[in-house]
């Protein structure tokens, strides 16, 4: 992979500039579907527990769901004609107040998801940047929070945290309106 290194304006931050594109058709399904990755991807789900998803299927109960059907579901999958089942929403309570939305796939989604993860993860974690802590593998908030303090240690005054979702939610920013004669509000 081709890179060049950049300094960013005042903080002196190295980023990476990556100018060559990943081909991504080494990557099929079958890799997905792969005996060793379902089965571990089925151990890191059963490990994580977790609640039934709209269909109110345990994990006690996959197995013997899984061993019935599992034909179809890796045709349905292979054919690309898999449909995921709708999440189930939950409020759960904060410690601050309030409650946080939940989403809870389906068991047999979320076995999915996992294997799915499996084998995309090698291919692109290596080329995510090193300050980038979120939903990485061995990564934590905890070690985010060390990094964040050794730099204020070594002098950096500016700390970035972004949540795509969280702004996405929110209505105050702007998209352009197309209607010329209509007063745009940014």
């Amino acid at each position: 992979m081709s890179s060049e290194t950049t300094m960013s304006p005042p903080g002196g931050a190295d980023s990476r500039h990556v100018m060559e594109r990943h081909s991504l058709n080494f990557i099929t399904v079958t890799q997905v579907l792969e005996r060793e990755n379902l089965q571990n991807a089925w151990k890191q789900v059963k490990a994580n527990k977790g609640a039934p998803g709209v269909d109110n299927m345990t994990i006690e109960e996959f197995p013997e769901y899984v061993f019935r059907h599992w034909e179809a579901i890796k045709t349905a999958l292979l054919e690309g004609t898999y449909t995921p089942s709708p999440v189930k929403r939950v409020e759960i309570p904060k410690e601050s107040g309030g409650t946080r939305a939940l989403g809870i796939p389906s068991v047999l989604d979320r076995v999915i998801q996992q294997a799915i993860s499996q084998v995309l993860t090698p291919v692109f974690d290596p080329h995510f940047s090193e300050q980038s802590y979120g939903f990485r593998p061995n990564r934590s908030a905890h070690q985010a929070v060390r990094k964040v303090e050794k730099d204020i240690r070594e002098g950096f005054r500016y700390a970035v945290d972004l949540d795509l979702e969280k702004f996405l939610e929110t209505s105050s920013y702007c998209t352009p309106s197309h209607d010329r004669s209509a007063k745009s509000p940014c």
